[in-house]
């Protein structure tokens, strides 16, 4: 049994991972159908998600910065709906102070934070105090600029390495190391080889000391690999999720989570002993 520890309680699934629900507050996320609101997100709970990430910023590639104040004013709507009807554990999106202490003020549970805690300094002792989980994500870079840079030598050396001292931080700053989670940063400064390294061996980061989100959903490494544009990438993100999985993933982030549950259900099932 999965479990993630949060402020005040631990939530658990029978599943062999968690399902995150992708909920983007934002005009410009790369999968169309993403971008929405509060009935978004409650149609994702409907489906079976474990819990829900906000975003007021895309993080694509080649997107551009978006304020705070914007941040906040697209995030805290979306996160003050679904409180009016469901205690679901809610991760936000952001690099910045001000918009994860704004959503943590209005329910928020976890941070997850493509810069690993090092965009904004003051970050990492607000997580620490509040007692919350952080999700702690590899990049080169920032999203405008990461895919002109992803030449390794040793692609899994050089992310593993870069995870285990954002780890080190994140325990100097006093966050409590059962409640840090690691992701590789699949699509974030990387090449499509490097990508499905990544994938391949997603069960080895830091010895598999920490819980490992997989954020893997309709990305372009999908679609080189499979010739599909994003709408058409349903197929593929389940087998590379399935892949994460029983390598072990912990937490995948999905578009699409009826049929990641399902997909988990029927690997559960085959898995007994």
């Amino acid at each position: 049994m999965k479990s993630l520890n949060l402020k005040n309680r631990t939530i658990t699934t029978e599943l062999p991972a968690f399902v995150m629900g992708i909920v983007n507050a934002t005009p410009d996320s790369f999968f169309d159908k993403s971008r929405g609101g509060v009935d978004d997100a409650l149609r994702l709970i409907d489906e079976g998600a474990d819990l829900l990430d906000i975003g007021g910023e895309s993080t694509r590639p080649g997107s551009e910065y978006v304020s705070a104040e914007e941040e906040i004013r697209r995030v805290i709507p979306v996160i003050e709906g679904v409180r009016k009807v469901s205690d679901i554990p809610i991760s936000v999106d952001t690099r910045k102070f001000e918009v994860m202490k704004a959503a943590f003020e209005a329910g928020a549970d976890i941070l997850n934070d493509i810069s690993a805690l090092e965009d904004d300094e003051r970050l990492a002792p607000f997580c620490a105090q509040v007692k919350i989980p952080v999700i702690l994500m590899h990049k080169r870079g920032n999203p405008s600029t990461m895919q002109k840079n992803t030449v390794y030598e040793n692609v899994f050396d050089e992310v593993n390495e870069y995870l285990e001292a954002r780890v080190e931080f994140a325990l100097a700053a006093g966050i409590e190391g059962g409640k840090i989670w690691l992701d590789p940063g699949i699509g974030f400064g990387k090449n499509m080889d490097d990508n499905f390294e990544l994938i391949r061996r997603c069960g080895e980061f830091l010895e598999g000391k920490y819980p490992l989100l997989m954020a893997l959903s309709r990305k372009t490494c999908i679609g080189q690999a499979t010739g599909r544009e994003v709408a058409d990438r349903l197929s593929g993100t389940l087998a590379a999720d399935l892949l994460s999985v029983e390598r072990g993933a912990s937490m995948i982030r999905v578009h699409d989570v009826k049929e990641h549950v399902d997909t988990l259900k029927i690997l559960s099932q085959v898995s007994k002993k």
